[in-house]
């Protein structure tokens, strides 16, 4: 075979795939028509916008999407999440374990369920600690914590502890919630601040989140927590397929009480049948290998129920 010949053939194939995959972009790019093939099914093959509701409430109070303003910025957020495919689909399975701790103390202090979706804002429910030294699933910076109770000692840090950090975040947001008279606000005091927040309602006369011009990441803040609410209510509708047994089981307990010191955590695990690697992540409060706890104080230490880890119930 000459070599002009053999570059005929090549051009021929060449020529041949291009019209092979031509053809396969068309059948899905006509008249802008979705594979209709099952819910979720366009996420999988193609990139599209994740759709909207008409109407959408966050904390029972409305969210104006009438204004256009207002829906491009939860669409942002939306979209965002929607393709941020492995974390977001680690924070469902996260929330089946952490939402059944979170809820009961939101509903004890008063506060909307839908607050425990900007807990997910806030670390992806993970015991993070921020660039500004932010610790926990509430992201307390220390001084706000203990303005609000919470314990922090080198043996003892409670912006760790799910409840306590949980409650304290109810009497900021109830707090915040007295103060300017509706829940979005109050969030957005969540992020920046009671004083700065006072400063941008004074300058811009204006009693509404969605009426204020805010710093990005405040101005984004309630609409991303509100994009989380979205997909983890309806999480088929925007392409994530999770089965039952791929979120992560929630966690299960006995209470033990201790007013002394502990010499060794790590002894104390393996006393109580577990290890201190579990036992940790029961108690990631606990912040050093042992207590002194010259004061005497109560703390009640989470053990693992025997069989939990394991994969079965």
């Amino acid at each position: 075979m000459t070599r002009k010949q053999l570059a005929t053939i090549l051009s021929f194939l060449c020529t041949f795939l291009l019209l092979l995959v031509t053809s396969g972009i068309s059948n899905y790019t006509t008249a802008g028509e979705l594979p209709q093939d099952g819910v979720g099914t366009a996420f999988r093959q193609m990139i599209v916008n994740p759709p909207l509701p008409d109407a959408f409430d966050f904390a029972g109070e409305s969210v104006p999407l009438v204004n256009f303003d207002v829906r491009e910025s939860l669409q942002r957020e939306l979209t965002v999440l929607c393709y941020w495919h492995a974390s977001m689909i680690y924070t469902m399975q996260l929330a089946n374990r952490f939402f059944p701790i979170i809820e009961p103390v939101l509903r004890e202090e008063g506060v909307p369920d839908d607050f425990k979706y900007l807990c997910v804002a806030e670390s992806n429910l993970q015991q993070a600690v921020s660039p500004m030294k932010a610790v926990g699933f509430w992201q307390f910076l220390e001084q706000t914590a203990k303005e609000y109770g919470l314990e922090i000692t080198t043996e003892i840090d409670e912006r760790y502890h799910i409840e306590k950090a949980t409650r304290a975040a109810c009497a900021y947001l109830k707090k915040a919630h007295e103060k300017y008279g509706n829940w979005a606000l109050a969030a957005a005091s969540y992020n920046v601040g009671h004083k700065n927040l006072d400063r941008y309602i004074a300058r811009q006369h204006q009693t509404s989140y969605y009426n204020l011009l805010l710093p990005e990441e405040t101005g984004r803040y309630l609409f991303r927590a509100a994009a989380f609410k979205l997909i983890h209510r309806s999480p088929a509708q925007y392409g994530f397929h999770i089965r039952p047994g791929d979120l992560f089981k929630p966690l299960q307990w006995t209470e033990v009480r201790i007013t002394g010191a502990v010499d060794d955590w790590a002894a104390f695990a393996a006393s109580h049948g577990t290890n201190y690697k579990i036992f940790k992540y029961f108690n990631p409060w606990l912040r050093d290998a042992g207590l002194i706890n010259a004061g005497k104080k109560m703390y009640v230490v989470k053990i693992p129920k025997k069989g939990f880890r394991e994969m079965g119930e």
